[in-house]
């Protein structure tokens, strides 16, 4: 596999943020192990989205300590693979983490809402940017 190493989002990865893929993040407990969450993704172009609940275990780590490793590879092609390392630069809350739960639906289960919203719930995207992206 050749691969190229940037610390901005490459085309590959890029196009692996954009399409039916499940991404892993990788955060730091509080302990100082590893913690790892299968999630839907999204892009800007730029950063990496994801969207969680307020109060979740990986949206506590990444305000204590913003380092994440994601990882995401397409189902059909393990070797067609992204890696990237980077900080959570922004928590978004409010009414765009909601519209962007739904997108993220629409995009994963072909749902145009959310359909697991809760009201006790207080959505929020971690917005990463990358500062270092391995891509085939």
């Amino acid at each position: 596999m050749q691969s190229q190493t940037t610390s901005k989002l490459t085309d590959s990865a890029r196009k692996l943020l954009e399409g039916k893929n499940l991404l892993y993040i990788g955060t730091i407990n509080r302990d100082g192990t590893p913690q790892i969450t299968p999630v839907w993704v999204d892009t800007d172009g730029t950063h990496v989205l994801v969207n969680t609940a307020v109060g979740r275990v990986k949206q506590k780590n990444v305000t204590r300590d913003p380092r994440v490793t994601l990882a995401l590879n397409t189902p059909t092609d393990f070797y067609d693979v992204a890696l990237i390392r980077g900080r959570v630069i922004e928590q978004i809350s409010g009414p765009q983490a909601d519209k962007h739960i739904d997108k993220l639906a629409k995009k994963y289960i072909d749902k145009d809402v959310y359909p697991w919203h809760n009201a006790n719930e207080k959505r929020v995207i971690l917005k990463i940017k990358p500062e270092r992206v391995v891509s085939r």
